[in-house]
Parts: C-alpha cells; structure tokens; sequence
C-alpha cells in the first residue's frame, strides 16, 4: 500500500481549540492601576522577544518608580522569575526585551506587569507578529537552542511557552500507513551534524515502563535525517488500553535528544496537527495506532483499543 501523505500543519476538525491555544487576541488598552494592560509582542528569529505595553499611566510611572516585565514560571518557586526593565515607548506606551541570550528554563512562563509597590498584575495579549517564527532554520551553533512563544490562556491573559534544548531534532513531514511511520527531521546545536547521525536510530520508549524500547535505523543527508519505524514491534507489547511510545533520536555515542517540533509559531500543537489513526491487526487485539505531539510539542505514538466495527 502506498503511504498516505498527512502535512505536519494538518488541523483537527473545525480548528480544534484547546487551553493553551496560541491564537493572539486583541483588547482595548487601560489605564495601569484599572484593569490588566495589553501587551503586542514582535518575535525575532534569534528567539528574542519584544514586548509594547498599552498602559496610560505607566509609562509615566517609569519615570519615578522601577517599573518592569515579570515573568514567572508556572509551578516554579522564587527561583523562577525573570524581571525585565520597562522603559518610555511614546505616549501611553512601554516597552520591555528579552533577548536570546536571557535564558529562560523550558515551561510556561506567566507575563505580569509591576510598577513601584504595586502588585504585579497579568497581561492581556494583544498584537502578535510571529512571523520570523515560521519555518525558522537556527544558523550553526551549539549553544542551546531557545525557542518562545506567546499565547492567550483560556483565561484571556499572556503567557509564554519556553524550550531550551541542546542538541535539537526538529520533526518534519511525518507519512503513515498501516504498516508503520515514516519520519523526516532535522538536527541542531551539534557541532558536527552528519557525525552525530552517523550510525544514530531513533528509539521509541514505553512511558509505562521506560525500560522497554524499540529501535529504528536513521538515513542521514548532512542535517536532515529519515527513519521508518514499524508499528508491528511496538504492538507485540501492547496488551490494551493505551500505551505511549516517546521518540528520541539517539546517536551512537552520547545523550539522546527529544523529538519534537517547536521551530514555528505554533505553542500547543497536541490538537492542532493531527493525524489519521492507522488500523492495525495486532496478536493482542485489533489496534489503532497513530503519532501525535504532546503538550510539550514532543513527538510521540499511541496505540488504543480498536472500536468494534458495526454490523
């Protein structure tokens, strides 16, 4: 049977939303102390990030009180904040940078701003320009890669989600049939690409029990690497239920990195690139199985019980 070709962008049915959707929404500015000022972020392809405040008020605070952009990590202690500087952009207008070069530890980070002994108060989005984002090529280095981007909580407010990996394999068009996945990718931040992936496999790991994995050999063409891994190896564990195969590019010397897809503007891609589930005839049960991407943008496999057939 000929493969059939999913595009890696596909989206759910009717522009599935979840959330942690990235879409960017506008609203209209506030005076700072009345309500959450909106925030319009401009992204570069260095992975910095430029953020403009609509606050009448505050830009004149800055003046006499430290103003700043507080970023905080979700579920993180003191440890997990970063303050950047607030300074005058026009009239009723501020601005704050973070650059590349700030890390800033994988997760999701909560966009507040705080002036002089006021509480810090949450961002709402406005204006997004990601365009630098899309189909973005990291130059060489083998500095960690950082990756962010800015999203609309359910709740309406800003935030960032953070990656900061080092070496990066970056998923590309993925194609499968019933017989198994055929994937393409690209690997950063090594110094010598086609020797790392000299001899590499991708290796798939239950998450069940980390310890039992199934191996696929990589072709490789300087950066850009393939595999084809089948779904008959990974079914002979499956005994029903769900199982959750994670992928990771393994070379044969050295630490593996995760497979994933984060090179776009695109912060939660677990409802929005989906894939059509593949029927295959495993010796437990009849089986479906397909790839998708996790919350984190990793790639990974499921395999589920296949729904009975109606009569």
């Amino acid at each position: 049977m000929t493969p059939s070709t999913v595009p890696a962008d596909a989206a759910g049915p009717g522009g599935s939303t979840t959330p942690e959707e990235c879409t960017i929404v506008s609203a209209p500015p506030m005076a700072f102390g009345m309500g959450n000022p909106t925030a319009d972020c401009i992204a570069d392809s260095a992975g910095g990030l430029t953020f403009d405040l609509d606050a009448p008020g505050l830009s004149e605070a800055c003046a006499t009180w430290s103003a700043a952009l507080v970023l905080r990590r979700r579920g993180g202690d003191e440890s997990g904040e970063v303050r950047l500087p607030l300074t005058a952009n026009g009239e009723g207008r501020v601005r704050a940078v973070l650059p590349s070069t700030v890390a800033l530890p994988e997760g999701r980070w909560d966009v507040h701003a705080a002036c002089g002994e006021d509480a810090p108060r949450r961002l709402v989005p406005g204006l997004a320009d990601l365009r630098s984002l899309v189909d973005r090529r990291p130059g060489p280095s083998t500095s960690p890669l950082a990756v962010r981007i800015p999203y609309a909580t359910k709740h309406g407010n800003l935030s960032l989600r953070s990656w900061l990996r080092s070496p990066h394999a970056e998923a590309g068009d993925l194609l499968l049939d019933p017989s198994g996945l055929t994937g393409h990718g690209t690997l950063y931040r090594v110094g010598d690409p086609e020797a790392w992936l000299k001899d590499a496999v991708v290796e798939a790991r239950l998450r069940r029990d980390s310890d039992v994995m199934s191996t696929a050999p990589v072709t490789a063409d300087g950066p850009d690497f393939t595999f084809t891994l089948p779904f008959a190896g990974l079914c002979e564990e499956w005994r029903g239920g769900l199982d959750v195969w994670d992928l990771w590019l393994r070379p044969a010397e050295g630490a593996p990195a995760r497979i994933a897809r984060i090179l776009d503007d695109v912060a939660d891609k677990k409802q929005i690139f989906t894939y059509p589930p593949q029927d295959v005839d495993a010796s437990y049960a009849p089986a479906r199985v397909s790839p998708y991407y996790t919350a984190d943008n990793d790639l990974s496999v499921r395999i589920d019980e296949r729904p009975p057939t109606a009569r």
